[in-house]
């Protein structure tokens, strides 16, 4: 199943549910928090070391995406055609580690 073919369920989903399918139906604020507080639950579940649980990290983190993949098909972003884009600009992208946050061994 492709990334396109998961949004369309996703907006199946929404439709089925109520949960909004367009731009005037949503405050996409509130769906960017929700999905940061879906990332924010993912990241608790790993600290507690809840990988599989039915709030777990791998649980959550698809929530994530469930919720990234409905702001997808509100605004029909081809996500398939965005992030090879993504991963094709970071082949010749530069980071300069030292002023970064992240440590990297």
């Amino acid at each position: 199943m492709t990334i396109n073919e998961l949004t369309d369920i996703v907006m199946n989903q929404a439709t089925e549910k109520g949960f909004g399918t367009t731009k005037e139906d949503i405050n996409v604020g509130e769906k960017i928090a929700l999905i940061h507080s879906e990332i924010s639950e993912a990241y608790e579940a790993y600290r507690h070391n809840d990988i599989d649980g039915d709030h777990g990290f791998k649980r959550e983190l698809g929530d994530a995406v469930q919720r990234i993949l409905h702001l997808c098909g509100i605004f029909d972003i081809n996500i398939e055609e965005e992030i090879t884009r993504k991963i094709d600009s970071n082949k010749t992208r530069r980071w300069d580690w030292n002023k970064m946050n992240e440590s990297h061994k």
